[in-house]
């Protein structure tokens, strides 16, 4: 497949992961990113892994003359976009940085995309658009109530894309909404390597493990769960990363526009108990933890109902529970700095 693919953000965790799987399947690729929580080393890397080379333009999501200048040098026939804050209770500090990034950025690059003839992308949404769960697991049809402004980000570039198609139905939109990536690349060479303080939980344990952090903290023991703690639906990032291609290569199949959401998840949910328990196995390393009040606006649990993206883009997850824990360490390991070691 000689196909040409922009990926705004592709430095970034899930952005370099699927790189490598983008250019495993034979996709010339073209990563757009200004590297304001990412490496370029990551995409060395990831030149490593395949070893294939990759194009690399450095800019801001919002600047549209320099994504037209990227789609245009490119060739691109389709676009994924990555680019785009991520950090929930970040977004509460800072919304209005979080609403300029991530919803402004989407419209300069529709506007760029449009003005190239570029008419087919892949948008990283979340499952945050849910909200509160009125029943489990999230099906696609779930209702929308977003509690925080990352979350209504999300969904107001969901609507943006939904209105875009009902004006123009030749746009290929699928939008896919993660639940919570976890892991690193089998090789070790590349995964999450968060700027500060982690927002997500396997970061903060990895912390721990290596003595950098003295424990983790556990928020609320006391949810209608298992164990009383928090359950969530882990899914690896190299399965998330092969949806994003089987995405693309559904679109490319239709003759006709397109505008559908699907559930990337693996449909199972686990408490951050067991998660604590399986790093534990995977690492040898002790993870002591320390139980903490609640924290507003946290949920019991949830888990995704993914059959949409099953029996239509022919993708399920594939890496259990122990392959996201040992995977994970495996990059700790080789990589105790992240990138800059």
């Amino acid at each position: 497949m000689d196909e040409s693919i922009l990926i705004t953000g592709g430095a970034g965790y899930i952005g370099s992961h699927t790189c490598v799987e983008l250019l495993n399947a034979g996709f010339s690729v073209t990563v757009f990113d200004n590297y304001c929580n990412s490496k370029p080393e990551a995409l060395n890397r990831v030149e490593s892994i395949t070893g294939k080379s990759l194009t690399r333009v450095q800019g801001d999501v919002r600047d549209r003359v320099a994504l037209e200048a990227a789609l245009r040098s490119s060739g691109a026939s389709a676009v994924i976009h990555f680019a785009g804050l991520k950090a929930v209770g970040e977004s509460g500090e800072q919304p209005l940085r979080y609403y300029d990034n991530n919803v402004v950025g989407t419209l300069r690059l529709l506007e760029a995309m449009q003005t190239c003839g570029v008419k087919t992308l892949v948008f990283s949404s979340s499952a945050t658009v849910y909200g509160a769960p009125q029943f489990l697991p999230y099906s696609e049809d779930h209702p929308f109530a977003p509690t925080n402004p990352y979350g209504r980000t999300k969904l107001m570039v969901e609507d943006i894309l939904r209105d875009a198609f009902a004006s123009d139905d030749s746009w290929r939109f699928s939008i896919l909404r993660y639940f919570n990536p976890v892991g690193a690349h089998a090789s070790g060479l590349i995964g999450e390597d968060p700027q500060g303080v982690p927002n997500n939980l396997m970061p903060l344990w990895l912390q721990v493990a290596v003595g950098r952090r003295e424990c983790l903290n556990v928020f609320g023991d006391d949810y209608d769960t298992p164990d009383g703690t928090g359950v969530r639906d882990y899914i690896h990032v190299t399965d998330l990363a092969e949806g994003h291609v089987r995405a693309l290569q559904w679109m490319a199949q239709s003759d006709g526009g397109l505008c559908r959401a699907f559930n990337l998840g693996a449909g199972v949910g686990y408490s951050v108990l067991e998660m604590v328990r399986a790093f534990e196995a995977a690492s040898g390393k002790p993870i002591p933890y320390r139980i903490q009040p609640r924290r507003a606006g946290d949920l019991a649990g949830f888990h995704a109902n993914a059959d949409s993206a099953r029996s239509v883009l022919g993708w399920q997850v594939t890496r259990d529970l122990q392959t996201m824990c040992a995977d994970t360490w495996r990059w700790q390991s080789n990589n105790p700095s992240g990138y800059v070691g």
